[in-house]
Parts: structure tokens; sequence; C-alpha cells
């Protein structure tokens, strides 16, 4: 009989004892090949061992989203103060100039609008396309408990395997349907799943109860995601919580390009994730920044 959580809560995480990585600096990656843990290096910091990801893949279910009309002139310059970018190969291909060093995290499922059923995706991108475009990381959602969960892990494992064949890892992105709950027992599922089935990175959710649990029962990194647009000693808040609680960093579109001074904010953002600054000072650096901005 399955051992579930509504069966069984006596479950023990150790959420104070690091996990080993011997071999790597990055959790669950030292028996990876060199190729693949040299990708991972150059999208997780090695010194801090966290990203700082910068989201812009959003239009492939829902179009022209705000603050992503033009990519190529409010989007590009935020990218070089990004650790990676994590994007489509259309707005890659047509947007991001090739002088740009850094490391892609590439779009990798697409299919239904926003005017659909979102779980009812497909793998959109050959792996020949991505290794032409010389992608860090390749990614797609994965959508425990929706309509075509099943499709999806199978698009991830399939994903997974083309990945391990070249060196590349795949970072699965548990994504959440309007029917779901949002709490740690569902994403410790979610993110479990996709790491015992091959993912080398999980994005997930911030949730404040238990989010420890999440990343202490994942041997991979997890990476979380900004989601919707909050006010910005929120997100700097939940970033901060998230790194605290075992997080490998954050992945955040519409918190940045979204706000009133993206710039200002990618740039404290990574303080909070490297170098650890609490979220009162990141807002105060914020307030300077964005002071500083508009007087120039």
């Amino acid at each position: 009989m399955p051992d579930t959580d509504a069966v069984k809560e006596a479950k023990k995480f150790y959420e104070d004892v690091p996990a080993k990585t011997p071999g790597f600096f990055l959790k669950g990656a030292g028996s990876l090949d060199w190729g693949m843990k040299n990708r991972l290096a150059r999208i997780f910091n090695p010194n801090s061992g966290r990203t700082v990801m910068f989201a812009i893949d959003h239009g492939y279910f829902q179009g022209p989203t705000t603050g992503l009309e033009r990519i190529d002139l409010t989007i590009v310059p935020l990218m070089y103060h990004a650790d990676a970018i994590m994007l489509t190969r259309g707005i890659l291909r047509t947007t991001v100039p090739p002088s740009l060093t850094k490391p892609v995290v590439m779009r990798c499922s697409g299919g239904p609008s926003i005017l659909k059923e979102l779980s009812n995706e497909e793998l959109a991108v050959d792996i020949e396309d991505a290794i032409r475009m010389n992608v860090s990381a390749i990614t797609l959602q994965v959508f425990i408990g929706g309509e075509f969960e099943t499709r999806s892990v199978h698009n991830m494992t399939r994903l997974v395997d083309m990945g391990l064949r070249y060196g590349i890892p795949t970072m699965a992105v548990t994504a959440v349907g309007k029917d779901m709950v949002r709490d740690a027992r569902y994403f410790r599922l979610a993110c479990r799943i996709c790491a015992e089935l091959g993912a080398q990175i999980i994005k997930t959710y911030y949730v404040p109860e238990g989010f420890e649990t999440i990343t202490a029962s994942c041997p991979v990194p997890i990476v979380m995601a900004g989601g919707k647009k909050i006010p910005v000693l929120d997100a700097l808040t939940m970033a901060y919580n998230a790194i605290q609680q075992g997080a490998s960093g954050v992945d955040m579109g519409r918190n940045i390009f979204q706000s009133d001074a993206p710039e200002a904010m990618m740039k404290v953002i990574g303080k909070v994730v490297h170098e650890d600054m609490k979220p009162q000072d990141a807002y105060e650096l914020y307030e300077t920044l964005k002071n500083e901005a508009e007087k120039s």
C-alpha cells in the first residue's frame, strides 16, 4: 500500500543536516559527467553555489506579457546582470545578441496557449537545435496532479535522456494548475518525483510553511520560482527565506521586469541570493539605486 502523507505524517527530513556533495560543489551532481558539471557551473556560481536566473519565457503560452512587449529594448540590457537567462529558442535567435555570454536555460515544452488546458504540453525543441544554440540547460513544465500528468512526466524523462546523451542538464518546473493546492506536501511530492526520474535541477514555488522540508527531501538543487508580481519587499523577503531554507537560487521574471526599477531589482536580488543580504537592507539598496537611476 502506498505511503501517502495523508496516511503517515511522521516523516524525518533532517532539515538541519546538509546533503553531502562529494566530487562537486552542487547537490546531487557528484556523479555527473564533466560536460554536465561544467554547464551547471556556468548556471550556478561555484563560490556561492547559487544562481539568479532571469525568466522571460512567459510568451510561449501567453503571448506578449506585460513588461515583455519589446524584449530587445527593455529586457536584453537586464540580461547582463543575471547569472543565467531562461527563455525560448525563438527569442534567443531573434532578439538576444550572440555576444551575450550568459548561460542559457532553454524552454523545450509547449503546445497549449493560456486559452486551453496547459498540462496538455509536448516537447517542442529538438535536442540538436538546443546543441546548435549552445545552451547550458534544457527545461520544461511537469504537471503533477494535472489532467495530462503522465504525458508531462514522460516529456521530462525523454528530455532527461536526450540531455544525458549530450551532457546537458534538465530543469523540471513544477507547474501548479488553478485547482491544485500550493503547500509543502504537494511540492515535496512534485519535486521528489522529478528528481527521482532524473531531472538535475528543480524549479518550484516557495511556501511559507515547510519549504525547508521540500529542499531537504529533494536530492538535487531547487531553484525558487518568482511567481506573480508582488511588492518589492515581499519579493525580496520570499527570495531570502527560500535561500535560507535550502534553495540554490531563484528564477525571477515578473518581479524583476514588472518592477518600477528592473535593473535595481536585478542587482539587489543578486545580493540576497549570493551574499545573504537581509530583505530590509536589500529594499533600502533598491530604493537608493532606483533614485539614482531616476536622477541620471
